[in-house]
């Protein structure tokens, strides 16, 4: 029996969750509101995006491995937006622009398989600024950047949704 009610409180959380809105308010606080993605790896990485917006909303959605079934709306405290956005700024390219680091253009010790992460920062300018990573690039000028990456579903309280629960 109680595997059965657990079984229904995730058909009704897949039910609230995933309906398929996946657009974010425009926000009306001054800021940019900004994508992350994690991409596939060999392995079991989750995979997803999430968005944060200035005025504090928040939306991930899951493509592989994560603990939510569908786009799942969660709050970003107006700390947790600077945080972020403080902690991504030495790595963000000028506004419009994009910058990619890779193997073969601007990294030369690679580890294959790994997952790939792209930034976008997008605001009222139009065009949106852009940073991809291929998290196999470890020169160690790129080291702060990994780290920092790693942090972000922790710095907004999402690990759990990216986390999916061991099969019994």
């Amino acid at each position: 029996m109680k595997r059965y009610a657990m079984m229904a409180g995730l058909v009704l959380l897949a039910g609230c969750v995933g309906g398929g809105d996946t657009q974010l308010e425009t926000p009306k606080a001054p800021g940019e509101t900004i994508r992350f993605t994690a991409g596939r790896c060999f392995g079991a990485c989750p995979a997803y995006s999430l968005r944060v917006t200035p005025d504090g909303s928040g939306l991930l959605e899951p493509e592989k491995f994560t603990a939510v079934p569908g786009p799942t709306r969660f709050a970003v405290t107006m700390v947790q937006y600077r945080r972020l956005r403080t902690a991504l700024a030495p790595y963000r390219p000028p506004s419009g622009t994009a910058r990619r680091i890779s193997n073969g253009e601007n990294c030369t010790r690679f580890a294959t398989d790994m997952p790939g992460y792209v930034i976008e920062w997008t605001g009222n300018s139009g065009k949106p600024t852009r940073l991809e990573f291929q998290s196999g690039c470890m020169d160690a000028r790129y080291a702060r950047l990994r780290t920092t990456i790693a942090a972000i579903p922790r710095m907004l309280d999402v690990e759990p949704m990216l986390k999916p629960k061991p099969a019994r």
